[in-house]
């Protein structure tokens, strides 16, 4: 079965950027630029993983990490994507139950290799 990634981003290039990529590695992708449909589109789609920006309008990353903690049901693993690492945010996302933190720019390779190494936890 292929895995399904959900990326959920306000940058809209970003979105498409990681879903070619991760689409050519083999991931069934959906991306999301509004961190407010979250919940609904995780109702109607088996997730396996979302990458999420913690910095977005409306709903925070950890606004929608604790939402998808409290989701019925498998709950998907998530791995923090953002641009202001600090230690604080890191804390945070961990204390929630994120995966991995992982700060832009970020090195592609890093990112596939802790999507690997989450998606291979899952099984």
């Amino acid at each position: 079965m292929m895995e399904s990634i959900l990326i959920v981003d306000d940058d809209v290039n970003l979105c498409s950027f990681l879903a070619e990529e991760l689409n050519a590695e083999g991931y069934r992708t959906y991306s999301l630029t509004n961190s407010d449909n979250v919940t609904e589109f995780l109702k109607d789609k088996d997730t396996d993983l979302v990458l999420l920006d913690l910095n977005m309008p409306g709903k925070d990353g950890f606004q929608v990490q604790q939402e998808i903690n409290n989701f019925p049901g498998i709950k998907p693993k998530v791995i923090i994507l953002t641009a202001h690492s600090d230690v604080k945010s890191a804390v945070q996302s961990a204390r929630l139950g994120a995966y991995d933190f992982i700060c832009k720019p970020y090195d592609f390779g890093k990112l596939l290799a802790s999507i690997r190494k989450v998606i291979e936890k899952s099984k």
